[in-house]
């Protein structure tokens, strides 16, 4: 049975299936991780800021980290979550500031946005697919809010972990260097719209949401 934790009110049961997926949020930008259970192992997607403490409180000790794209508040916790776990790391990229942006950030915000070093153990830039030791995701990539944005859905389930491609009512800004409107707008529509109306997105701020509602409800999708 999956189980959504930390939902509000989508922390129910929603179809069979041996899954379990909890949600954290934490840092300036309130941004989501979440970790997937799955037959014995875990697995976390992203790194927000305390992420690692909330592991590390939580006695789970993770399989995998799992990139959806690399800008400075979904990396925060990533060197940390390295350091203390000596767990793989995926993404779509190798790191760099055109990805973090944390220079930009500095700028923004007028004080220094450090992150903790961290490298990444697999690249997955090209693939459609990706098996991380019993946890079979489906990949696609949707650029226009980060080069290297990616959605992740648990292949053959109604779950797409989807970062900052889209939201509730909303997208991923795309006011950032190397950002694109049209090219999001193009990549959710080809590549996610396909999808069961009743697919959750749980996305990388915000509540979650299903493809179902933001087909009827998204002002910037319609």
């Amino acid at each position: 049975m999956l189980k959504l934790t930390g939902f509000g009110t989508m922390g129910r049961d929603i179809f069979m299936a041996d899954f379990e997926i909890d949600h954290y949020c934490g840092g300036i930008f309130q941004t989501n991780g979440y970790l997937v259970r799955h037959e014995g192992k875990s697995w976390i997607f992203d790194a927000p800021e305390g992420i690692a403490d909330w592991l590390e409180e939580s006695g789970v000790r993770p399989d995998g980290l799992v990139l959806t794209h690399q800008h400075h508040d979904h990396v925060l916790d990533a060197g940390k979550i390295q350091e203390r776990f000596g767990c793989p790391l995926y993404a779509f990229a190798e790191p760099s500031e055109e990805l973090t942006l944390s220079k930009r950030l500095e700028l923004m915000m007028g004080m220094p946005c450090p992150i903790d070093p961290y490298t990444i153990d697999h690249l997955f830039a090209g693939q459609s697919e990706l098996e991380l030791g019993g946890l079979h995701l489906d990949l696609y990539h949707i650029p226009g809010h980060s080069p290297d944005s990616v959605c992740f859905r648990l292949h053959g389930e109604p779950v797409v972990i989807g970062g900052d491609v889209l939201f509730s009512g909303s997208i991923g800004r795309t006011d950032f260097p190397n950002g694109n409107h049209g090219q999001l707008i193009s990549g959710i529509k080809e590549k996610l719209w396909p999808l069961p109306d009743e697919t959750y997105v749980l996305p990388g701020h915000g509540p979650a949401t299903t493809i179902g509602a933001e087909k009827a409800n998204n002002p910037f999708l319609r």
